[in-house]
């Protein structure tokens, strides 16, 4: 799978609340990609690269994050306004159902998006959501999650972040060797995730991990849904979260080269098995 040279075109969306930055590079069927976190479109620049010939590749902003400016900064993120804005994106590019691709708390984004439009969604690759009130020992989890939001208010975001990728099992990762240097728009984008922290744990941590998918509504939409795992992510938060909603959907998870963020981890393999699982829709 080449790199695609296909020149990106940059725009803002106006949607209630906030205006929208997003990217489109490529031609063929829509593949949006959403974000999690504190992240945005840039994350998936070389994912997007080595798809753009084969897809009309549009990648965005969360509401709040980076170029995505929003009216009122001091209100909590509310998870249909995120699945509204996905919708909104999608109305604008065109009319027939997409391909989605959502990590960790785009994830969550994706399935709210399938759940609520599901004209829209032709099949959703939900890669880890978060949903951590699934998992059997959820009070649990609502505690820890307390408790890295209490440590974001004493503290700051640092050692909120810090706290949240030990509990998650995310800090023992084996270290990812790098192909090559990040490349100035890796950078770049590095440096805006960081200047997002502060607003994803003030008002975007909580709202994200309390989402419960609407598993009765999913199993029955015409909207494929799968969930992906990473290879190396056995073990972690974000693994268990996916597994216990694939139960839930009578599937079982598919699973992405690297780990959490496995786009990022090996651009190129994890391109190449989501043009497979695209294919199979």
């Amino acid at each position: 799978m080449s790199t695609a040279t296909t020149s990106v075109r940059q725009s803002l969306l106006k949607v209630p609340g906030a205006q929208l930055y997003h990217e489109v590079q490529g031609l063929g069927p829509v593949l949006l990609m959403i974000p999690g976190g504190p992240t945005d479109a840039g994350i998936f620049a070389p994912l997007a690269a080595l798809l753009a010939d084969q897809y009309t590749v549009v990648r965005y902003d969360p509401r709040g994050n980076s170029r995505s400016i929003v009216d009122d900064r001091d209100k909590d993120q509310d998870m249909d306004l995120h699945g509204d804005d996905a919708a909104e994106l999608l109305r604008w590019v065109g009319n027939e159902p997409a391909f989605v691709l959502g990590s960790s708390g785009g994830a969550q984004i994706g399935l709210n998006l399938a759940a609520r439009y599901p004209e829209r969604v032709r099949m959703l690759v939900a890669h880890e959501p978060p949903c951590m009130e699934l998992l059997p020992d959820a009070s649990e989890m609502r505690a820890f999650r307390d408790d890295v939001y209490n440590t974001y208010r004493a503290t700051g975001a640092g050692a909120a972040m810090q706290k949240f990728m030990v509990g998650a099992g995310l800090n023992d990762r084996p270290p990812v060797q790098p192909k090559a240097p990040p490349s100035p728009e890796m950078g770049a984008t590095f440096g805006r995730i960081q200047g997002n922290a502060d607003y994803f744990l003030a008002h975007g941590f909580k709202p994200i991990g309390l989402y419960v998918p609407d598993v009765a509504v999913l199993l029955n939409a015409r909207s494929r849904i799968i969930i992906g795992v990473g290879e190396t992510s056995d073990g972690t938060l974000p693994c268990r979260t996916a597994n216990a909603l694939a139960a839930r959907l009578g599937t079982e998870a598919v699973s992405f080269p690297g780990g959490h963020g496995g786009y990022i981890d090996d651009p190129a393999g994890f391109a190449e098995k989501l043009d497979k699982v695209l294919q199979d829709a």
